[in-house]
């Protein structure tokens, strides 16, 4: 996804983390999301745990997905895990390029208000069969939400302009 962002998107000076849960065949799994200061999704992920290493697998995949910028700040909750992990990213890097993890409480409700709008969209399919679909539905529902946030370059907001962009994807991928 992000070969695909603006690049006025891509200076990320800040990042927000949070956790949700997803039932897939009746076990709870919990989907992880990152999105950068201005609420632009960078990346999510679907683990069966919520512990260090989810959250350390987590922050590679997501740092991954923009790797030519490091944050300045990561905005989670107080989950322990974010700290342990964030420490160790610390270790890593030099002490002039250092993340500060800001874990206080309101913060990042910009994600969790994104969050709310996700479990309302998923709350009619209450249970995925398999951790497939759930993760198949996942992508399309947040692919959905960035075109309809403006989130790509040459996309405008406005419903004409949406189905026009998507037109264009359909036409790019049948040419290729």
């Amino acid at each position: 996804m992000a070969c695909a962002l603006s690049a006025d998107h891509f200076v990320i000076a800040s990042r927000v983390r949070d956790e949700t849960h997803v039932r897939v065949n009746g076990r709870r799994y919990y989907l992880w999301q990152a999105v950068d200061q201005r609420g632009q999704l960078i990346d999510f992920r679907l683990t069966a745990r919520r512990n260090a290493n989810a959250a350390r697998v987590f922050m590679r995949q997501a740092s991954e997905s923009v790797r030519c910028y490091q944050p300045m700040t990561i905005v989670t909750d107080k989950a322990h895990s974010y700290a342990k992990v964030i420490e160790e990213m610390n270790l890593d890097i030099g002490p002039d390029d250092r993340i500060r993890h800001v874990d206080r409480k309101y913060l990042n409700n910009r994600i969790e208000a994104d969050l709310a709008a996700l479990k309302q969209l998923l709350r009619p399919k209450r249970d995925f069969q398999k951790m497939t679909s759930a993760k198949n539905n996942l992508k399309g529902i947040e692919t959905h939400r960035a075109i309809r946030k403006s989130h790509f370059a040459n996309n405008e907001p406005g419903v004409l302009d949406e189905v026009v962009f998507v037109a264009n994807l359909f036409e790019a991928a049948a040419q290729s």
